[in-house]
């Protein structure tokens, strides 16, 4: 793509993986930026620990060294420490005005981007601008989603960083809508049943759905999910407290054999089930499927109107999709 001589702007993400196989792929850029350090993968090869898939992830900071922008997450510890070792152009974003990383850039009149009340502003040399509102953007669920606003932050200050005008910023994060982007916070309505789908499958993502889901009013909570087998069990019974925390009323468990990746047939079963009874589930709250579908369509059985079903789709939304529409959901 990037020998294409009509392209003039081209964004790419750089997978922990790819990168420890292939390397980055460019020798620079005018941006780079790093969201969040979070468990995912521990335990694969290059990435032990957090400080390891740090260390991974800050080789998108060589395109950016000698010229560019290097953009960061404010509210990541780790990420702030790293910071300190980079010599070149840091813009820092946050959900809170009050960071002191944002705070300092205010003062020194440093490129920056922060939410304030429900607002999305950005500061530089001294001004202070509003981009829009958070409840104007879409993918935010009228502010709900906050890993939504957070993103929507780092975009707008890659985005600024690549040259587009903030009015063309504010537009296209208030005019992207959740269908252009399947399986990432998608919400349906199905005879009076709303349904949440996403495909969070690590800690941090899946805390932040949870956090929306509560969000959502229902009169009652069910969960569709299943893990990978080459997850940790102690990551495995964290997720699965974080999503009993949200207040579920049921939980359909997904066997997923085509994730079993070493494990037996219902050993990643057997932990949720195990962690959700010391949570304080009853038996009764806890159903066993084989496929995603299968604990989707119970779900949807067990649920009535005023119902929040809530689907991480693991192995693809699309299905989900396509059955949603054949219910004739909106």
């Amino acid at each position: 793509m990037l020998r294409e001589r009509e392209v003039d702007v081209a964004i790419l993400e750089s997978a922990r993986g790819g990168l420890l196989r292939r390397g980055l792929g460019v020798d620079r850029a005018t941006a780079a930026l790093i969201t969040n350090i979070a468990e995912d993968h521990l335990g694969d090869f290059g990435s032990q620990n957090l400080d390891e898939l740090l260390n991974i992830k800050w080789i998108l900071s060589r395109a950016v060294r000698e010229s560019g922008v290097l953009i960061l997450n404010a509210e990541d510890s780790l990420l702030r420490r790293k910071a300190k070792e980079f010599n070149g152009k840091l813009v820092w974003f946050s959900l809170d005005v009050g960071n002191e990383l944002i705070s300092s850039a205010i003062d020194s009149g440093d490129l920056c981007f922060f939410l304030e009340g429900d607002a999305l502003f950005i500061a530089e040399e001294g001004r202070t601008q509003q981009l829009c509102l958070a409840s104007e953007i879409p993918i935010t669920m009228l502010g709900a989603a906050k890993h939504n606003i957070a993103n929507s932050l780092a975009a707008a200050a890659l985005t600024y960083s690549l040259g587009l005008p903030l009015e063309a910023i504010s537009n296209g994060l208030k005019t992207m809508v959740q269908d252009e982007n399947p399986g990432r916070c998608n919400i349906h309505d199905v005879d009076g049943v709303k349904v949440l789908i996403d495909f969070a499958h690590n800690p941090a993502a899946m805390n932040a759905l949870f956090d929306m889901a509560q969000a959502i009013p229902a009169r009652r909570r069910v969960l569709c999910f299943g893990q990978a087998g080459d997850r940790p069990d102690d990551l495995i019974r964290e997720m699965t407290r974080d999503a009993w925390a949200i207040g579920l009323d049921q939980v359909m468990i997904s066997e997923l054999a085509d994730y079993h990746r070493g494990r037996e047939h219902g050993d990643v079963f057997a932990i949720i089930s195990d962690e959700l009874q010391k949570s304080g589930a009853d038996a009764s709250q806890i159903a066993h499927h084989e496929e995603e579908m299968d604990s989707f369509m119970a779900a949807l059985d067990w649920a009535e109107p005023g119902d929040l079903v809530i689907m991480l789709a693991l192995s693809g939304a699309a299905p989900i999709q396509d059955r949603l529409r054949e219910l004739g959901a909106t």
